[in-house]
């Protein structure tokens, strides 16, 4: 048996960006700042972390300001679930790949930078909860006392199992960083319209349906 390792954000969603300029550009204004996130803005920083939009946007604000706008944003997004809803769609092909991944018996789940409450906001709108029963597992490293990355994550759950590969797919270095907690193959996914960021996966893919090869 297999198991596939799954981001969240710029590989199984698409759309999701639409709502992050919202939400940044609501906060912001809330907050009193006259900056704001333009569409031009939020396609360079597509893919990084949420403070990092503010350190690009405000740097002579202190990294505590920007985390301070980070969670602001964070807690209106789960207030606000209408925003994502109304712009986050499937990426194209995900809800097939995920459901022949099931039914082929390999076993796979679901790591992402968010909280859990934004997680299964995120999984539900999408419609693809059911496919990660009890294996959705958030990680926010920016906030709060307890600090899980997606190493540790991945560790944790690999450690009273035993599959004879991963298969890990990721749209950042970090995702295919994966790869040293045990090994395996990597799938660095970019939506076609962007770039592919800089590290060294097995594999470079626009189409999450060549992932089907490992089954």
């Amino acid at each position: 048996m297999k198991l596939f390792v799954w981001d969240f954000h710029g590989v199984l969603e698409k759309d999701n960006e639409r709502s992050v300029i919202d939400i940044s550009n609501r906060v912001l204004r809330k907050l009193g700042f006259r900056q704001r996130l333009s569409k031009k803005d939020n396609l360079k920083l597509y893919g990084k972390k949420w403070y990092e939009y503010f350190e690009y946007l405000l740097p002579n604000q202190t990294h505590q300001k920007h985390l301070e706008i980070q969670q602001a944003c964070i807690s209106y997004e789960e207030a606000n679930p209408n925003i994502v809803r109304s712009n986050i769609k499937p990426n194209n092909y995900a809800i097939d790949v995920l459901e022949k991944i099931q039914k082929s018996g390999h076993d796979q789940i679901l790591i992402s930078n968010m909280s859990d409450v934004a997680l299964l906001m995120f999984t539900n709108s999408i419609g693809i909860t059911k496919y990660f029963p009890k294996k959705a597992f958030a990680c926010n490293s920016r906030i709060g006392n307890k600090i899980y990355t997606k190493h540790e994550r991945l560790k944790d759950y690999l450690k009273d199992k035993k599959f004879d590969e991963l298969i890990i797919i990721g749209d950042t270095p970090n995702d295919i960083s994966l790869s040293e907690v045990a090994g395996g193959t990597t799938y660095l996914y970019t939506h076609p319209y962007l770039k592919f960021r800089d590290c060294n996966p097995t594999y470079r893919i626009n189409n999450l349906r060549e992932v089907l090869n490992e089954i």
